[in-house]
């Protein structure tokens, strides 16, 4: 694993990608993957002192499946309209997303005792938000799923819009439209793999909280791509919005 996270290190420092081929079969468990994460993070020194980092990414294709999670440097957190031009990117996609924030500090004995019924009267706002999905990896659709999550699952950078109060939403019904470039706008209706983008709190809070640290108020988790990854190139123009919530512009 050492020798991973230093080849991710290397290839995060010098804006290249890896081969997998000579890394299949290094990870067995999510765990494994989890420490590549850490020791990135640490060597790039992402996080300084901060006992947890303050932006996540956490989701999965579906409630059955097992959801992942990865801490996200905060060079590439902006606040939207964003500009992401002096950021390098190797084949960079969108995903439209919902953000979610802590309204208060949570410990590990108050996420152990989470359900999906009561967790989202821990956050206080929501945004659009757009994630750019990048990877180390150079064949992505080839490498294998814990590969992918060692590298911050394949994370490039975040665009936050507008904070607005939480509320109670009809997510079954919630439209998202999302536009990159001169292509074709994106229209998707009730279509986030969970259903609910707060039904997975209590699994990420829980990640977060693992090693005995409190999650502190402010915290920001986005939540899973409403329309799958979608192209986009260089200079690229994104608008992304979500009827009744928001709407988010930025540049690639």
């Amino acid at each position: 694993m050492t020798a991973l996270a230093n080849a991710l290190i290397q290839a995060r420092q010098s804006n290249q990608t890896l081969d997998a081929t000579p890394w299949l079969g290094t990870l067995e468990t999510a765990e494994q993957a989890y420490e590549v994460q850490d020791a990135v993070a640490s060597a790039l020194a992402w996080f300084g002192d901060q006992t947890v980092p303050r932006h996540w990414k956490s989701g999965g294709a579906s409630r059955s499946a097992t959801l992942t999670h990865a801490p996200l440097p905060p060079a590439g957190v902006r606040t939207g309209p964003a500009d992401f031009s002096d950021m390098a990117f190797h084949v960079p996609g969108i995903e439209a997303e919902i953000a979610l924030r802590l309204g208060q500090d949570v410990t590990p004995a108050m996420a152990a005792k989470l359900d999906h019924g009561d967790a989202a009267s821990l956050i206080d706002a929501m945004a659009v938000s757009v994630e750019i999905v990048d990877s180390r990896w150079q064949e992505l659709a080839a490498t294998p799923a814990l590969l992918r999550l060692a590298d911050s699952q394949v994370h490039g950078a975040l665009a936050i819009g507008e904070w607005q109060p939480y509320a109670a939403v009809d997510w079954a019904s919630q439209r998202c439209e999302t536009k990159v470039g001169d292509a074709e706008t994106v229209v998707r209706e009730g279509t986030h793999p969970l259903a609910d983008p707060a039904w997975l709190l209590p699994i990420w809070l829980r990640h977060v909280t693992r090693h005995g640290q409190t999650a502190p108020a402010g915290t920001v988790v986005t939540t899973g791509s409403w329309v799958g990854i979608v192209p986009c190139r260089r200079g690229d123009q994104v608008a992304v919005e979500f009827a009744g919530i928001g709407a988010l512009r930025l540049s690639v």
